[in-house]
């Protein structure tokens, strides 16, 4: 059983990424598909499908290169179920000052650092990536 799904999802993502796979293939939930649909939009995965067969949800994330090397170069999982971390609007992370991205979890839902400091909304750091 894993106890943590979001972290599960973002180790397939890194390490497939580093072994140059097309894709990656993981049980669906919102708050995964959500995270995948902010990567495709923000440039760092290629594909986002979601696949029902039966009662089972299948996301199937596929995975962007740019001359032979991947995009997603490391992925963080910031907040975990042990230790959840928090930070107001004025004190959300920089990742690699303004080149990568964190995703908070906002009280109007999930989105990019950028766009929570532009809304002025704070909540959970779920991940960085760059």
């Amino acid at each position: 059983m894993i106890t943590d799904p979001i972290s599960d999802m973002l180790t397939r993502i890194r390490n497939a990424s580093k072994v140059k796979k097309g894709e990656v293939v993981l049980p669906s939930s919102i708050i995964k598909f959500s995270i995948a649909k902010i990567l495709q939009k923000e440039g760092y995965v290629a594909t986002v499908n979601e696949t029902v067969d039966g009662f089972r949800k299948t996301l199937t994330i596929g995975l962007k290169y740019e001359n032979g090397m991947p995009v997603v170069h490391e992925v963080k999982r910031v907040s975990k179920p042990g230790r959840r971390v928090y930070a107001k609007f004025d004190k959300l992370p920089h990742v690699l000052s303004g080149i990568g991205m964190a995703i908070i979890s906002t009280p109007n839902g999930l989105m990019t650092n950028k766009e929570a400091r532009a809304r002025k909304l704070g909540g959970e750091v779920i991940c960085e990536i760059f």
